[in-house]
């Protein structure tokens, strides 16, 4: 009996090389965060806030320069500027409380230590990376190109982070990942410059651009900066001849713009030492799955896109990230109907002059939108549901698709019996790419041995791919525990797509 192509390659399962880089996390990789206690009033009418400082103010001079002193001791060597955390901490209790400027440097930090705390940002697991070329790749030996790879890092209460690492990887697959400093790096929060029309396009499609909305926003310029929509919402409270301020109204708005922002780091600090902490509303519990792509326009400029699942404890909201050097990063809302659930990836390029984003808006299929803006998506078309045994349960991307010479190469994943995540991989026509012209009839990767046991057992899971070297690179976390990274032979990889 002659045996088929089809039976040669379900007998011999497709190589997979998984390499010596694992990231485990670490749970004294800290960040200094403000503790601001709830504001519960005491029947006395104070705040816990007040009574906390009270019982500061009236501590002696010597009790004050002690336990200052213990918590340089104990603290100085774990941040890098321990007094500016302090000072910081100080300055937003005063913003509450006021009447605090008399104070010595000494008894303000004290009060700033009170109103600290520690945060272990990848105590529970350092997981899920996405992979991109880096924007330097300067000084590099022939065949070698550097790297960025971002990680999701879970700490207490399971709130997401990111993380980067930066390493190398040789023409031959060797790989060296650059070791993060003991110190972390937090980014400054700055609002943004917003544009009105944006702004306008997504309360009304969550349904608040209302009369009062209206009569705010008619007062700011096509762009506006957060002092203005302030002094906004001031003079048409203000005004009494207007719609009623609505108590949901405001609140949207505030929620809105808090939402956009900018994290911007020190230049000076090193890449895997930056942690991109939730600062908005929308994310509070969480920054999760980030999926970078290095994109390039047409006229051969680059920036770099990452959408990632905001969670604010009961809501999930897709959201981008923009950065052009990794020191600045813009966060922003995502607008448009199909703009939901988990798991969007952008194309590194223009389709036919639109952008164009795999998703997975029912939690089950994969679906492609294109766009005229990169932060509007409103229309979509399923092209792709489970059909393999590992992957019955539902499917969804592993990061943005990678362009080869055969059409966009999509790493997915699929959940099957026992809840067991495998990765696997389609093909999409390079013009058309909502027709799927590829699709491995078996799962590219599954949990070995070492990876099924974790927060969340049997699970493989990636947020982006790079081809290097006629090689794919892909970097992915196992179990909610760590990260490794595996490279398959992407001529292999494509002849059992097209076969």
């Amino acid at each position: 009996m002659t045996q088929t192509s089809e039976d040669s390659h379900a007998l011999q399962p497709l190589e997979v090389i998984r390499t010596d880089t694992r990231l485990l996390p670490d749970p004294s990789r800290v960040i200094a965060k403000r503790f601001m206690p709830v504001n519960e009033v005491f029947p006395n009418g104070r705040t816990r806030i007040e009574l906390v400082v009270e019982r500061i103010l009236a501590m002696s001079d010597r009790d004050v320069e002690e336990t200052t002193k213990s918590i340089r001791s104990k603290f100085s060597d774990r941040h890098r500027d321990l007094d500016g955390i302090l000072d910081a901490s100080f300055a937003a209790v005063a913003d509450r409380i006021g009447q605090l400027d008399h104070l010595s440097d000494v008894r303000r930090r004290l009060i700033g230590g009170y109103f600290t705390n520690e945060y272990s940002v990848e105590a529970a697991a350092l997981t899920n990376p996405s992979i991109v070329a880096h924007p330097d790749q300067s000084n590099l030996r022939p065949g070698e190109k550097r790297f960025i790879m971002s990680l999701r890092a879970i700490g207490e209460g399971h709130i997401s982070s990111i993380e980067f690492r930066s390493g190398v990887i040789g023409s031959d697959g060797d790989i060296t990942l650059k070791e993060p400093h003991p110190h972390t790096a937090i980014a400054d929060r700055r609002a943004p410059l917003y544009d009105k029309k944006i702004f306008v396009a997504k309360l009304d499609e969550i349904g608040v651009y209302d009369k009062t909305a209206r009569s705010v926003l008619d007062l700011l310029s096509d762009r506006f900066i957060l002092p203005q929509l302030e002094a906004a919402l001031a003079e048409v409270s203000a005004a009494g001849d207007s719609a009623p301020m609505t108590t949901q109204t405001v609140r949207t708005i505030h929620w809105l713009a808090s939402s956009n922002y900018e994290s911007v780091f020190d230049s000076e600090s090193d890449l895997a030492d930056r942690v991109i902490f939730p600062a908005g509303p929308t994310e509070s519990h969480g920054m999760e799955d980030a999926r970078f792509v290095r994109f390039t326009h047409d006229d051969g400029s680059a920036i770099y896109y990452a959408t990632y699942t905001a969670f604010d404890g009961f809501n999930i909201l897709p959201q981008v990230i923009e950065t052009v050097d990794f020191v600045s990063f813009r966060i922003a809302t995502l607008i448009g109907d199909s703009a939901r659930n988990k798991g969007m990836a952008i194309f590194p390029k223009m389709i036919n002059g639109k952008y164009a984003a795999l998703s997975r808006q029912d939690n089950e299929n994969n679906y492609l939108m294109l766009s005229d803006n990169v932060r509007h998506w409103h229309t979509s078309a399923k092209i792709q549901v489970p059909e393999r045994p590992w992957e019955l349960m539902n499917i969804g991307n592993c990061g943005s698709p990678l362009e080869t010479e055969a059409g966009w190469l999509v790493i997915t994943h699929g959940v099957g019996p026992m809840r067991q995540y495998s990765l696997g991989a389609i093909l999409l026509d390079h013009n058309e790419p909502w027709r799927v012209v590829g699709h491995l009839k078996e799962p590219l990767l599954t949990p070995d041995e070492t990876e099924s046991d974790g927060y969340v057992p049997n699970v493989v899971y990636s947020c982006g791919s790079m081809i290097h070297n006629g090689m794919l690179v892909l970097p992915y976390g196992f179990s909610d525990v760590g990260s490794r990274i595996a490279l398959v032979r992407l001529d292999s990889l494509l002849d059992r797509l097209t076969g």
